[in-house]
């Protein structure tokens, strides 16, 4: 039967237990320490030191250092309170102990297993970890080596075609000294026959007077004829007109209307067939501040209708609310084809459309394409002066981004 002992020793705080126990003269590597969060044993035969804690303790912070004769236990509690004693009152009844005794052992042994998996796990880690790090060396290595190469390489490149560029350089120039004595000598060639030519036509014209002279004819007086212009009046050019634009929108606009009547479903009602009231539909739902619901009025009239460029883009506002830039391009995109032949009559629309995807370009960090955009608005719009204040201010970020 082993000797319990019973000259132990403990304090507390609120948080915190110390628990003492001797060690009666045993040395520290003859001791057996096991500890949960509410049971405390010690066994160095003959002797041993069982505890039920009064309450639970972090079984986690806790420790357990053996010196000095003595083993000292470090408790954290759980909940923090005075105890005034340290067994609890369950600790005469031996099934009790017992119990509490196999599940202490229970506990440790699965701490012990989870440490042990744990330390297997890290080590396989590091085995890994140590692997891929001699991996990355050495194809860091073989990437020096193949950049030295390729150095090299083009290196010897750039020589090869340097000295091949220089020798096209020196034949251009021999080139050039033959092409200009070559045509400094047809100039001579040319200057001389030019010379002979005057020389023969001066030699001939002496030859005539002196023909004439000689037969006693005098020379031709020089005459005068005069020349009178009949007066002729040019009508004034009319202003250019649009007027074959016009009519191509307006042509446009009726094959849009027709499309409608052609493309109706007998399932849907009279108000669902209706692309005007779709439309309206969708702008309420703009105004509330339900994107998704005017999105699909919009798609809905696009499918009875896809010729009509307000739905894409009062769709593409739609989009530019949700940051679906990509769609907002593509649906001013088909707008501006839509509004195609630019007249007043679809001025406003074709302005809207431009700035909407100016926008999206602009949130997609594209500002060249933006300023173009928002440039392309204001010639539609020059008077605008919000939109010159945002276009200056995207030139203001690309010039900035440029620095």
């Amino acid at each position: 039967m082993p000797l319990i002992v019973k000259d132990f020793g403990w304090e507390e705080t609120d948080k915190m237990v110390w628990v003492t126990v001797p060690l009666k003269g045993v040395k520290a590597n003859k001791v057996d320490i096991l500890s949960s969060d509410e049971y405390l044993k010690v066994s160095y035969p003959p002797y041993l030191f069982e505890c039920l804690l009064f309450a639970a303790v972090d079984d986690g912070k806790g420790s357990a250092q053996v010196g000095n004769g003595a083993v000292v236990f470090k408790l954290y509690k759980q909940e923090p309170g005075l105890w005034n004693r340290l067994q609890s009152p369950d600790a005469d009844d031996k099934q009790i102990m017992k119990q509490k005794r196999e599940e202490a052992q229970e506990k440790v042994k699965k701490r012990l297993e989870e440490e042990a998996t744990l330390k297997s796990t890290t080590k396989r880690a590091n085995e890994k970890l140590a692997i891929n790090e001699m991996m990355k060396i050495e194809d860091g290595e073989r990437e020096r080596i193949s950049s030295i190469k390729e150095s090299e390489r083009n290196k010897a490149t750039e020589d090869l075609e340097r000295w091949k560029e220089e020798q096209r350089i020196i034949a251009e120039k021999e080139k050039e000294k033959l092409l200009a004595a070559q045509r400094e000598q047809v100039e001579a060639e040319k200057e001389r026959d030019r010379e002979e030519r005057r020389k023969q036509r001066k030699a001939k014209a002496n030859n005539i007077f002196e023909k004439e002279n000689k037969s006693g004819n005098a020379p031709r007086e020089s005459g005068k004829i005069v020349v009178t212009h009949t007066p002729r009046v040019f009508p004034t050019p009319t202003r250019e007109s649009q007027t074959p634009q016009e009519e191509e929108w307006l042509k446009k606009q009726a094959e849009a209307k027709r499309s409608i009547e052609m493309s109706l479903d007998k399932d849907l009602t009279e108000e669902e067939k209706n692309p005007q009231w779709l439309q309206d539909k969708g702008n309420s739902f703009f105004a509330s501040g339900d994107y998704k619901s005017a999105i699909n009025a919009y798609t809905h009239a696009i499918h009875l209708t896809p010729k009509l460029p307000s739905l894409y883009s009062n769709r593409a506002a739609c989009h530019l609310k949700l940051r679906n830039f990509f769609k907002v391009i593509e649906d001013c995109s088909k707008a501006m084809d839509l509004l195609f032949p630019p007249v007043p009559q679809n001025a406003k629309s074709r302005c809207k459309a431009l700035v909407r995807r100016g926008t999206a370009f602009c949130e997609l960090e594209l500002y060249v394409e933006g300023l173009k955009d928002y440039e392309a608005a204001l010639a539609v719009e020059p008077k605008n002066e919000a939109l010159a204040a945002d276009a200056e201010r995207i030139r203001q970020v690309i010039q900035s981004t440029e620095a």
